[in-house]
């Protein structure tokens, strides 16, 4: 069982974690025609739409309520009612998602009371859902935003259904899943003949492609028609152990029971969600994903040579860090160093001796001596000073194309991810210059101890 611990130090050095409202800002991001909205300041909403437009390299539609020195201080109701009129007349979305920063969770603003006055003042918005979600900058991480804001998205928008239907599942995604994860997960429940509907769905809105025509709003996503059906589905489907509470609450109003896959890497993991959705759908595996499997076997056979013994540095959200942790450990790796950035249950049954709730800078001093360091984009310093290869994965990925369609999930998923790490680690056996292999640290070592030894009973001879 591992050890978890949080950094001490006095400020976060080259920090790690993204913050809350930014996490609940891209959950909204996956509802279609929806328009997140920051209540803060005007340097909040840029910084978010700059990280998010680098990662996805698309157009992100983030408004703010542009809080000032003087509102700050006085509150931010005017603000506040202002950006909603202007949002609501100038891109006329079906949903405005409200998310908290810093600046008004420190003053205190009763954003709840104040939607209240806003709608009996203007029962022109009456046409408008508003979620609200609470996500102050200095309480948990990305993961906690975008968690929060599905389940604030559930409380204000679900509702008991009538009857339900027998082939409708509904699955919460967590924020470790890509764009090309959710697609692969819709794929696979589809292929049982069931009609999933996924919250919040980043594959429909952040998947790069060009819309036909313009829209303020987010384009594709889960439609609001579809949240208000979630009540009529026969079962939650919730991936990772950050959609837990919004499956519980989902559960508490509809009483649709839920079943929740910490993960969906690795061949367990797979195996018992195919394992779970031919229970439920009666059906039986299709055939593609029996050769599937066998190809993923194949590959952990050709990649565990390269995988063995190899020390190994992760820095990611916690659900992210629990699935890597594991694909990489179930390989043959040693986990050395793990850092994250907000508490999470699956932390303490990490394979490592101590897992840190820290910064970069923490996780650059455990990953020294190890063979590969894992990482957002952010890492790639740490790497280049410890001479170690680098692979990029959780947000943001801003240096390399494609970051939305990396595909992580299903067993084609896995072996691409094996085959990715595995090509890092050969690629370290080439030569650097014309007649030099360069080795890993742990296999010169190895070759160094052993030409002592030789020395030694030479000299004893």
């Amino acid at each position: 069982m591992a050890k978890v611990s949080k950094s001490v130090k006095a400020a976060s050095v080259n920090p790690l974690k993204m913050s809350s409202p930014l996490g609940a800002c891209q959950a909204f991001l996956g509802i279609d025609r929806c328009m997140p909205m920051m209540h803060g300041s005007q340097g909040c909403a840029s910084l978010g739409l700059v990280l998010l437009g680098r990662h996805y390299r698309e157009t992100i539609p983030i408004q703010t309520s542009a809080m000032n020195e003087v509102t700050s201080i006085l509150g931010g109701h005017e603000n506040l009612e202002q950006a909603i009129l202007n949002i609501r007349q100038r891109a006329k979305p079906e949903l405005i998602g409200i998310c908290s920063t810093g600046l008004t969770e420190t003053r205190g603003d009763d954003v709840s009371g104040h939607l209240t006055l806003i709608r009996q003042l203007h029962p022109e918005l009456a046409d408008t859902a508003i979620v609200h979600v609470s996500t102050p900058d200095y309480i948990g991480a990305f993961q906690d935003g975008w968690a929060n804001a599905v389940l604030a998205t559930i409380r204000t928008l679900v509702q008991p259904a009538a009857s339900t239907d027998s082939r409708q599942v509904n699955i919460l995604a967590g924020c470790h899943l890509t764009v090309a994860d959710i697609e692969e997960i819709r794929e696979i429940v589809e292929s049982f003949g069931l009609r999933p509907i996924i919250l919040p769905d980043i594959s429909g809105s952040l998947d790069g492609h060009i819309p036909d025509d313009f829209s303020p709003t987010t384009i594709g996503g889960t439609s609001m028609a579809d949240i208000k059906t979630m009540g009529g589905s026969v079962v939650t489907l919730a991936i990772g152990e950050q959609m837990r509470a919004s499956a519980t609450e989902l559960e508490r109003i509809t009483g649709i029971p839920f079943v929740l896959f910490d993960c969906l890497t690795g061949l367990e993991a797979n195996d018992r969600f195919l394992a779970y959705l031919s229970w439920l759908s009666d059906l039986p595996i299709p055939a593609r994903y029996r050769r599937q499997r066998s190809q993923l076997q194949d590959a952990m056979l050709d990649a565990h040579f390269s995988f063995g013994g190899k020390k190994v540095a992760i820095g990611a959200e916690p659900d992210l860090l629990w699935s890597l942790a594991n694909l990489v450990t179930a390989m043959g790796c040693v986990l050395k160093s793990a850092v994250t950035t907000t508490e999470s249950p699956l932390l303490e049954n990490i394979p490592v001796d101590e897992v840190l709730i820290g910064d970069l800078e923490d996780l650059e001093a455990g990953a020294s001596g190890c063979d590969l360091l894992i990482t957002h984009s952010h890492g790639r310093q740490a790497a280049a000073r410890l001479d170690i290869p680098f692979y990029r994965a959780g947000l943001p990925i801003f240096d390399r194309l494609g970051a939305a369609h990396q595909l992580s999930v299903g067993y084609r998923g896995t072996r691409g991810q094996l085959f990715t790490i595995g090509n890092i680690f050969l690629s370290n056996l080439t030569p650097k210059h014309p007649g030099q292999w360069q080795l890993p640290e742990s296999s010169l070592r190895a070759i160094a101890n052993a030409e002592i030894e030789q020395s030694e009973l030479k000299k004893e001879s």
